[in-house]
């Protein structure tokens, strides 16, 4: 007979996994980068659009958390917040990179296959990228808040740690966002 098995989720550490990061522990630097990756790359993915280009800068912000972390101070706010933070300045910093150089265009190696399943991959992609304009016409703000709540899937309270306003800014810049996206939308 097998003995009982702990079921208990393990709780993910911050204040103990940064500190053993910034002390030079690989481990701690790589549970870092599993705990945030999946945020911060849907935060970036959401913005850039380009597979690609989210999967460069995400790599690039990881690079900045692992360059900055000796100096990282504990200033009442979680980690999380400083990493969202060097996030946000990596994609503006993208995309005024990519406005000076001009848009670019994803070429396809593959020859389309008309399957259904395909056919909804196609249709799903294509009211991605009317979201993805339509919410560039949003003010910045907005935008931000939009991003970091449903691109990269963080909770009100963290998206107001993020940008450093309060919980219910958040939910009213969500809350005006959603509308003006749902009547751009209609419109177009």
């Amino acid at each position: 007979m097998n003995p009982p098995v702990d079921e208990r989720v393990q709780e993910f550490d911050e204040f103990a996994v940064v500190a053993a990061a910034q002390r030079g522990s690989q481990a701690a630097l790589a549970e870092l980068y599993e705990h945030y990756f999946p945020k911060v790359y849907r935060y970036v993915a959401n913005r850039l659009y380009s597979t690609e280009d989210a999967e460069d800068v995400t790599e690039e912000i990881f690079l900045r958390v692992i360059d900055n972390l000796a100096s990282f101070e504990w200033r009442g706010l979680p980690f999380g917040a400083w990493v969202f933070r060097i996030a946000r300045n990596e994609v503006v910093s993208h995309v005024r990179k990519q406005k000076s150089r001009g848009p670019t265009s994803q070429l396809s190696e593959t020859i389309a296959d008309e399957s259904a399943e395909e056919i909804y991959a196609i249709e799903t992609t294509l009211t991605v990228a009317v979201i993805h304009q339509t919410a560039q016409q949003l003010p910045e703000a907005q935008r931000q808040v939009i991003a970091l709540r449903f691109g990269a899937g963080l909770s009100v309270a963290d998206t107001a740690k993020a940008l450093n306003k309060t919980e219910n800014n958040v939910k009213v810049l969500q809350h005006k966002a959603i509308q003006k996206l749902q009547q751009l939308v209609k419109r177009s």
